[in-house]
């Protein structure tokens, strides 16, 4: 038998080539697999945010700073900007270029039909509308109000709408009243001057206009009657009362117990805003708005219920469970980063994994196909024998299977398959003895 020479390099442990090209398809596999999950990964949240409140001095602007100072806290800069309240808040929002993404907003002020696009990160807090009047007379009827010169708020304001709605109810609202527009501090000095008759304030009982016009001399709060109607007409309002003495329990502030109607503030925000951001928004609404006061009991707010907008999914989810898994107990940023991999890696892991397994088999197969290829060669030899085993092609064999040896020599096959590998050199030259012996008969060795 004729011992080839093989160069010592022809053995190797591992076959770069080979496993390179069996890594391809999974490669591929694992690229599109990485890029289908990528178009259901938003990308990592922007860390600016801005909010419309209302007017200065009001408890929108107020709660808006305590929500900056809680995202300052995640390197969210949250940019403020006033406006004249509820009304302007929304076309603010809906207007995509104004680059407005959340507000506080009034209920009834408007809902998802007139706004689509917007939803609602919940329910903050009770904003009752109090009524302000002059006179020694008591008044517990809207109605009562008609023919004076009344402040309702500034145009844009969700006050404002609240009474033009209850006045018209109560055929109020037109001559021979007079409806005046000025800022909330500029109608409270008006009333206490005597120059206007009443104004209708929405605020918290800790405004500081609230607080002063229950103090003023001459200035009565309306004990509002038949309140229950109201809420049925208007479902967006509540009946609330203030108690006797909760003011100020020295001066017997107020001295009855006041019956007040009351709007609903809501947190609302562009639909497509991250849900990472709205996360943090609730989270600053309820470490804000969670406590105990005058119209609330502790954690009665924020809740998710029933408003003029539908939830946003993150508020569905987070009121049901909380805050997500990562983001209780890591910083925002590394919380948000490893929430993003793990919904690209899942698909991978779960894929790659059974690819893997078979990455063997893959290779395996890519080096024996090499090897395999050559037999081919061998066999086409053996069959050419059985038609003609003259001199002149035996020759021609020779030669043919000597290139074939050639080239089975310059492979290069990892010591793992050198079992396959001399089979095959075995196997040439047993072609080769099949080739060189003489033939008896028909008879052809196979």
């Amino acid at each position: 038998m004729r011992i080839l020479q093989f160069r010592h390099k022809s053995l190797e442990q591992v076959s770069l080539r080979d496993l390179v090209l069996a890594l391809v398809p999974l490669v591929l596999i694992a690229t599109t697999a990485f890029w289908l999950a990528y178009q259901f990964v938003k990308p990592a949240p922007p860390d600016r945010l801005v909010m419309t409140t209302g007017q200065e001095g009001g408890s929108y602007e107020r709660f808006g700073k305590r929500y900056r100072e809680i995202l300052a806290r995640n390197q969210i800069d949250l940019e403020l900007r006033v406006s004249s309240g509820s009304v302007e808040n929304l076309h603010r929002l809906a207007d995509t270029p104004s680059g407005i993404e959340a507000a506080f907003v009034q209920s009834g002020t408007g809902n998802a039909a007139d706004f689509p696009g917007l939803v609602s990160l919940g329910n903050l807090y009770h904003e009752p509308l109090w009524v302000f009047y002059r006179g020694n007379a008591a008044i517990g009827r809207l109605s009562e109000l008609k023919g004076k010169r009344l402040a309702i708020g500034a145009e844009g304001s969700g006050v404002r709408k609240l009474a033009l709605q209850l006045l018209a109810a109560n055929e109020a609202a037109g001559k021979p009243t007079v409806l005046l527009a000025p800022g909330i501090s500029e109608a409270a000095a008006a009333l206490r001057r005597g120059e206007i008759d009443a104004v209708f304030v929405i605020a918290g009982a800790d405004s500081p206009v609230v607080q002063e016009l229950l103090r003023a001399p001459g200035v009565r709060l309306m004990n509002l009657q038949r309140a229950p109607a109201y809420t049925r007409l208007f479902p967006f309002l509540s009946s609330v009362v203030l108690p006797q003495g909760a003011v100020d329990l020295v001066r017997n502030i107020p001295d009855q117990d006041v019956t007040l109607l009351a709007a609903t503030a809501m947190l609302v925000v562009r639909e497509e805003l991250h849900p990472a951001l709205q996360s943090l928004l609730i989270q600053a609404a309820i470490e804000t708005h969670g406590y105990p006061g005058l119209f609330q009991r502790p954690g009665e707010f924020p809740v998710a219920a029933a408003s003029d907008f539908p939830l946003s999914d993150e508020a569905r989810r987070y009121y049901r469970s909380g805050p997500q898994f990562f983001q209780r107990y890591l910083p925002f940023w590394v919380a948000a980063f490893v929430a993003r991999m793990i919904v690209l890696l899942i698909p991978l892991i779960v894929i790659l994994v059974p690819l893997l397994r078979i990455l063997p088999f893959i290779y395996s197969w890519q080096v024996k196909r090499r090897i395999y290829r050559w037999y081919g060669e061998l066999k086409q030899l053996e069959r050419d024998l059985e038609h003609d085993r003259g001199r002149a092609e035996t020759a021609g064999r020779l030669q043919r299977l000597e290139q074939i040896e050639q080239r089975i020599g310059r492979l290069k096959v990892p010591l793992a398959f050198s079992e396959e590998f001399y089979n095959l050199r075995q196997h040439a030259e047993f072609v080769r003895g099949l080739i060189t012996r003489p033939r008896h008969g028909n008879e052809v060795a196979r």
